[in-house]
């Protein structure tokens, strides 16, 4: 076996819609293993094999079926998306979800290891979908958190750049417009809070595919003044609005590892997110947890509260140092050898 890896990753977000989380993990992880001397990474190379000693998979589209089958490399596939990712968020997912799960059983079946990017995931990955516990194995997203790191002066800049006074308080939230987010809870708040500014960062990428697409270009119209929601925006504006914001909100109803959030605690945002049983062995009680009836109040007490506001700051570093994008990259380079050391063994 060679001491340099040879790793084909592709994610089919390359070369279509890239305004989601799966293609920001995805370019994450592909830059965090760049920066190795022992790994020589190939990105894409859509619809053709590759010499390789792994491909590594974030899609599952036709693009990369030639990677799946392909005999002559292990396969090591990132599961972002479970049969309850698709409901709220693609048209008519209901109808087609058993299609969908017998298509991902296919997929995720031809791995040699599946990378849960949640326990969550892992456990529908084995319950659901009926893989092998032992190929299933729980990687955390993860970002170069010192990308993301701000200061008092990136965030005045910022500020500066989106034409922000210092006195306006800011309350983000990211994600595609699609019914599962909850957008509409978050322009709900934005009516109880006239006061403050709250932006969403995302739009409708997948457009007339997107989930309710009628009513979520209504909800986009008739938002209240103190809402602004943008269309898909380039990934470094997307930094620069959180390091201008006060508060990151996410109001999800399903959600796995949102990279959003470690962008937010990257930037030392306190965060917000609905309590969802996904956060329980990844963000725990280092996130404000909260259910419908609970977001507003949440949001007043960090606006008032400097000790409040403070504690939540506190917890986002520990989310920082708990998913930086270089620990991710070793483990994933062990788990590569793993698998190529057993395949050497097998042919030895």
């Amino acid at each position: 076996m060679s001491t340099n890896l040879v790793v084909n990753m592709a994610s089919e977000s390359d070369v279509s819609v890239q305004g989601h989380g799966v293609h920001t993990a995805y370019v994450e992880l592909a830059t965090a293993l760049e920066r190795r001397p022992d790994v020589t990474l190939i990105r894409g190379h859509y619809s053709e094999r590759v010499e390789c000693d792994v491909y590594h998979l974030h899609t599952l589209g036709t693009k990369v079926w030639r990677k799946i089958l392909d005999p002559g490399a292990k396969k090591v596939v990132s599961a972002h998306v479970i049969p309850d990712s698709l409901v709220g968020s693609i048209r008519l997912a209901r109808w087609w979800r058993p299609a969908a799960r017998a298509y991902m059983r296919w997929f995720y079946g031809r791995a040699d290891k599946v990378l849960a990017v949640s326990a969550t995931v892992a456990r529908a990955l084995e319950d659901e979908l009926k893989l092998p516990g032992e190929r299933i194995e729980v990687l955390y997203n993860t970002i170069d958190m010192d990308a993301y790191r701000t200061t008092e002066v990136d965030r005045a800049a910022a500020r500066a750049e989106l034409e922000l006074d210092e006195e306006t308080f800011v309350v983000v939230g990211v994600g595609q417009v699609q019914p599962r987010k909850r957008v509409d809870l978050f322009a709900r708040m934005a009516r109880e809070h006239p006061e403050v500014l709250f932006i969403w960062v995302g739009g409708i990428p997948f457009k007339h595919l997107g989930a309710d697409y009628a009513a979520m270009k209504r909800l986009m119209s008739e938002v209240p003044d103190n809402l602004v929601i943008t269309d898909v925006v380039p990934h470094p504006q997307v930094k620069t609005i959180l390091q201008a914001a006060d508060v990151f909100c996410l109001p999800a109803e399903q959600e796995n590892h949102p990279m959003c959030i470690l962008e937010a605690a990257g930037v030392g945002l306190p965060i917000v997110a609905r309590d969802l049983r996904e956060y329980d062995d990844s963000f725990g009680e280092d996130i404000l947890r909260c259910e419908d009836e609970d977001f507003g109040a949440a949001i007043a007490r960090l606006r008032f509260d400097d000790a409040e506001r403070e504690k939540w700051r506190e917890a986002s570093v520990r989310i920082r140092e708990r998913f930086d994008s270089a620990a991710a990259a070793e483990r994933l380079v062990g788990i590569y050898r793993e698998l190529v050391g057993s395949e050497t063994a097998e042919v030895g």
